[in-house]
């Protein structure tokens, strides 16, 4: 899962960042609202963690462009401010949730897992295809009663396809989803094939289909 932290306080930052790294989320930072807009206009993610009291904006017009987007993205406003205006508005906007500062990353854990599951997959901690099952709490996948061992990239990479079950994914929105706004410093694609490659023989390995198919001269589909 892909998330995007929009915080000023650079060493609140540093922590939800590494503490999201723990957990198992990519994430990407924004200090201020022009950073922030301009990833929100460049980059899709599943979630976006919005500070309302931003140097150079309100965070609540971060809200507005997310919305335009009409995408599936997300978003949990963290504010130092606990008042009722801030929250209704928030929320209004079309926010998901609100956290208040201070607060203890269990629950800003609890509640990024509670709107991904909201927001993708119909408010499920697991996701079952056939004979392939996705644990998202526990970051487990299992093909029949094997479990399947995965690199981190790896299971993002089959979270990203499941999610996108049966629409063509471009090499680029492959790449741009693992290596996030890194990706100028990729030489090429390679990389791509070879999770693809290796995440396609160990789902077979433990006895599943081959539900990874190419695309000819774009990418790749996970049919079901």
């Amino acid at each position: 899962m892909k998330l995007l932290v929009v915080e000023d306080n650079l060493k609140l930052q540093n922590d939800i960042v590494k503490f999201l790294k723990e957990e198992g989320f990519l994430s990407e930072v924004a200090e201020n609202f022009a950073l922030a807009s301009e990833k929100i206009e460049l980059y899709e993610y599943d979630l976006v963690i919005i500070d309302i009291g931003l140097p150079d904006g309100s965070g609540l017009d971060l809200i507005n462009l997310l919305k335009e987007k009409e995408n599936k993205t997300g978003i949990l406003i963290v504010s130092a401010k606990n008042s009722i205006e801030d929250k209704v508005k928030g929320l209004d906007l079309g926010a998901d949730d609100y956290i208040t500062k201070p607060f203890h990353f269990a629950e800003l854990n609890a509640r990024i897992r509670s709107i991904i599951r909201r927001k993708k997959f119909d408010g499920e901690n697991k996701i079952i295809l056939n004979e392939i099952e996705l644990d998202l709490y526990k970051k487990e996948v299992k093909v029949g009663n094997d479990i399947l061992v995965l690199t981190k990239m790896e299971y993002e990479l089959l979270l990203y396809f499941i999610y996108n079950k049966n629409r063509v994914l471009t090499k680029e929105n492959i790449a741009e989803h693992l290596w996030e706004d890194s990706i100028d410093l990729a030489d090429s694609f390679d990389f791509i094939y070879n999770h693809i490659k290796n995440l396609r023989k160990k789902i077979q390995k433990t006895g599943g289909k081959d539900y990874i198919k190419s695309v000819y001269g774009i990418g790749y589909r996970f049919e079901i």
